[in-house]
């Protein structure tokens, strides 16, 4: 704590009556590490034996801490104390890409001039300045400046005319329009008035040096996607979020609080645009947004992911917060059913529709709380996405009960009886006041919902739709008589071991 707050007299004290330079922090961190704002400090340290090169818990050593803060003298004290440039924390930055990612342009120079790299990785450093000075400073000079120089350097080294090869090479993806990067020095001058054609070229240049996992390519992904749909081009934005999203579930499966992040953040705004709660540059413009094959890309991402997610969640310990991501998954699919009913108009994409949610009808997916299947959720105004990026709680716009998704999943095979662990059917949930429709309620009926299986509490469907006063159906045209037969039994304590199994398990469904 002394070394973090820097107070070199106290550290020397401490010292000489023993302290153990070298004992780190709960988080790794040594008392070299926490001094990086202090060149003194940092050389009395450095005097009395600390390692220069000691790691905390994120990889990192003093040199990439000093680096980040833009300490040049410390920069060059640790370097002349044998400070290794090439050690990489868990990020995989070492201390040029350190350099690059905060835009410390005194160190970049120290450490080209300073140390030894292929030319190569100098041309990769200057496209990377570059990509930071454009999306985190929005210097479009500095960032033409740096790519000239890099440019210049692939030139100056190519081999029989062929300038170094930009490494590895990425395949073309529509998020980035299918665009390439820049090859010679004519492309850079021809898109260097275009400023889409310079962001796009910004996010090819941090994801093939960076990778695709690293956490500045993902941020930088989600904060230039967050601009477009500040300037109303939601399209753009969709396409960059869906990357990340692509990226995230790749590397840290639905279960990470950033992927859910993600994933709610975008169908959150793929739901409003439909929605037409936000702000459009053309309300008449013909294009449909959002788009059929990005509610079903998203879909089949999220969707394919729940079973493996939720026996990962059977496995001790579970973590609440891992639980927690799962059920916002959850709600992120059924929304993207109510999406692929707005979206789909031609046949093809109907029949697509109905192939994708019987296949996950046949997953059952359930909440891991209260093992609420989809129907359960999505005759329920309580099944909402919240997310901060453009809405706040109070303005939440509520999907649910929405009569078409109902009907989707009935036609696919959701079972209309299935009980949460409250013993609550779907028709319990749509019979709630805060939920009640007459339509949602009669549909349910028509698909043959239960009026008489009791829940936990003790309650029907037919007690809380007859008790309200919003009701217009008539309940007795869904009373059969083997429903009363069955209360009967059940009322009685008929033994019914003689009974086929089928009707065992019809008799249950009348049993509190």
């Amino acid at each position: 704590m002394t070394t973090y707050n820097a107070n070199e007299y106290i550290v020397s004290y401490l010292v000489e009556n023993g302290a153990d330079i070298l004992k780190a922090n709960y988080n790794g961190g040594t008392c070299l590490i926490n001094s990086v704002q202090s060149v003194e400090l940092c050389t009395f340290l450095l005097e009395h034996g600390a390692d220069v090169n000691a790691t905390d818990i994120q990889n990192k050593t003093a040199l990439h801490y000093a680096i980040q803060e833009h300490r040049l003298q410390t920069t060059k004290l640790l370097l002349e104390h044998n400070a290794d440039p090439h050690l990489r924390s868990r990020y995989n930055d070492d201390a040029l890409q350190t350099a690059c990612l905060k835009g410390a342009i005194q160190i970049f120079d120290y450490l080209v001039e300073n140390v030894s790299y292929s030319a190569e990785r100098l041309a990769d450093a200057n496209e990377l300045m570059g990509s930071t000075f454009f999306d985190d400073h929005n210097d479009t000079h500095m960032a033409l400046q740096y790519w000239r120089a890099a440019m210049i350097l692939r030139m100056v080294n190519s081999d029989d005319g062929v300038p170094l090869p930009k490494r590895p090479e990425l395949p073309k993806r529509e998020a980035y329009k299918n665009a390439t990067e820049f090859s010679n020095l004519d492309e850079l001058s021809a898109i260097s008035l275009d400023l889409d054609a310079i962001r796009i070229q910004s996010l090819l240049i941090c994801e093939r040096i960076l990778g695709p996992h690293h956490k500045d390519t993902l941020f930088r992904l989600m904060f230039r996607g967050a601009s477009y749909a500040d300037a109303l081009r939601y399209q753009n934005c969709i396409d960059l979020w869906r990357r990340a999203l692509e990226i995230r579930v790749e590397k840290d499966s639905i279960l990470y609080a950033d992927t859910c992040f993600t994933a709610q953040a975008l169908v959150r705004l793929m739901v409003d645009l439909n929605e037409k709660t936000l702000e459009v540059m053309d309300r008449n413009r013909e294009k449909q947004e959002p788009r059929f094959c990005d509610v079903v890309a998203i879909f089949k991402l999220l969707s394919s992911q729940l079973t493996e997610a939720r026996e990962l969640l059977e496995k001790r310990p579970v973590h609440k917060r891992q639980r927690d991501s799962y059920e916002r998954i959850l709600k992120c699919v059924t929304h993207l059913i109510y999406l692929l009913v707005e979206t789909a108009n031609s046949d093809e994409e109907k029949a697509l529709m109905h192939e994708l949610v019987r296949g996950l009808v046949k997953q059952n997916p359930r909440t891991v709380y209260t093992e609420d299947t989809l129907l359960h959720l999505c005759v329920s105004s309580l099944n909402t996405i919240n997310s901060s990026y453009f809405t706040s709680a109070d303005d939440m716009h509520t999907i649910f009960p929405r009569l078409d998704v109902v009907k989707l999943l009935l036609d696919c095979g959701t079972y209309v009886d299935a009980r949460n662990i409250m013993r609550s059917t779907p028709l319990h949930v749509a019979s709630n006041a805060y939920n009640f429709r007459n339509p949602l309620i009669k549909l349910l009926l028509d698909y043959g919902a239960h009026l008489d299986t009791p829940n936990r509490a003790g309650d029907t469907p037919a007690r809380l739709i007859s008790s309200n006063p919003l009701n217009s159906i008539n309940l007795l045209n869904y009373t059969s008589l083997q429903c009363q037969a069955a209360q009967a039994v059940c009322k009685y304590g008929i033994r019914s071991t003689e009974l086929p199994i089928t009707l065992r398990y019809f008799l249950e469904l009348h049993r509190e």
